[in-house]
């Protein structure tokens, strides 16, 4: 992280007059901070950038995507007592949301690890100015970034449909688009799943599509004998409650924008050792 940004989140929570950091002595202390569920880990790289920039010597056996239990340290503190109380806060809302959805994502790829070896991918439904914090935790779960920005690759989604049209929309993507740059195509239907197909797409997304009908559309595409390196993506309305049916479908991606605005917080917590 870089020291503005650790700067900017430390002004934010500390203000003008930080009278309740600086209420206890400063001394040398000794602090833990550590898990109250199961969780798998993500953000330890953001906490460490925190404790760096304070001073504090943060030491963990753990790594990225490493599953804990209930009442595991993650962090051993050692420094000033006045830092860690800074840090507290900051550290332990980040490592809460992002801890949050490493565990959701990880939970989602091990159902689909029943069935297939489906990727399952974020979408960018990421909170402002976290963006790159979230799909990492998503990486951590075991999942897929997707796109973090809309340089990495071209997406034509039903509103560019709506205004220029599939053929319209793919030809001037191919003439604008960097050879480094995948086309993706957003289709509600099996008609213009094959179409986007023939007109060159590098990436297919089903959107909105009930299982039996993606399925009914992948016997459409392999009967037209689509070439292989076509990826086909199914997105929207998918949850874990409905994951494992999309998982049957034979697709190479399930994207979900739940992997990050529906993940729950872990209660995380930093406690001082005598």
């Amino acid at each position: 992280m870089l020291t503005s940004e650790i700067e900017h989140y430390l002004r934010e929570d500390l203000g003008y007059n930080d009278v309740s950091c600086t209420l206890v002595p400063d001394m040398e202390a000794h602090a833990v901070i550590f898990t109250k569920e199961d969780c798998t880990l993500a953000g330890l790289d953001v906490a460490k950038s925190f404790f760096d920039y304070l001073g504090i010597n943060a030491e963990t056996e753990y790594m990225e995507g490493n599953t804990i239990k209930k009442g595991d340290v993650i962090f051993s503190l050692h420094g000033s007592s006045v830092s860690i109380l800074r840090a507290e806060r900051i550290v332990l809302n980040f490592l809460g949301h992002l801890c949050g959805i490493a565990t959701l994502t990880r939970r989602c790829v091990d159902i689909v690890r029943n069935f297939s070896d489906t990727k399952v991918a974020c979408t960018r439904k990421t909170t402002p100015g976290l963006r790159e914090h979230e799909k990492k935790a998503v990486i951590a779960g075991g999942g897929d970034p997707h796109r973090f920005n809309l340089s990495d690759s071209v997406m034509i989604k039903d509103n560019h449909v709506k205004m220029m049209g599939i053929e319209s929309a793919i030809e001037s993507a191919r003439k604008m688009a960097s050879f480094t740059q995948k086309i993706e195509v957003e289709v509600e239907s099996s008609g213009d799943a094959l179409l986007a197909a023939r007109l060159g797409a590098d990436i297919i997304m089903l959107d909105n599509m009930e299982p039996s009908a993606i399925i009914d559309t992948m016997t459409t595409l392999r009967k037209a004998s689509v070439p292989e390196h076509v990826i086909i993506e199914v997105s929207g309305g998918i949850n874990l409650g409905n994951l494992d049916e999309y998982a049957k479908t034979g697709v190479h991606v399930i994207s979900m924008g739940s992997l990050i605005h529906q993940a729950r917080w872990v209660d995380i917590s930093l406690e001082f050792l005598s």
